[in-house]
């Protein structure tokens, strides 16, 4: 009688099955990490358009501001001329 032995070796199978599963976890981790930089990416935009709404409230009290002050040194000139 003959008995045939298995190998010794690993199977090829299962290796490129560990194989992949690892470029699978590498592939989750890099998407993972992409969308961390994605919403990342997205709150700096979000504080910028934050920023730029303060900046033209901003310009909008000042140019209020000029306004008022433009029509108090009418006001004082007239006052001026008058007296």
């Amino acid at each position: 009688m003959s008995y045939q032995t298995a190998p010794t070796s690993p199977n090829p199978y299962i290796i490129q099955k560990l194989n992949n599963m690892d470029k699978a976890k590498a592939m989750k981790e890099e998407r993972k990490d992409w969308t961390r930089t994605y919403y990342k990416t997205l709150k700096g935009i979000e504080m910028m358009i934050d920023v730029q709404r303060q900046v033209k409230d901003i310009i909008k009290m000042a140019e209020e501001a000029n306004i008022i002050i433009t029509e108090m040194e009418g006001a004082i000139l007239e006052v001026s001329i008058n007296n």
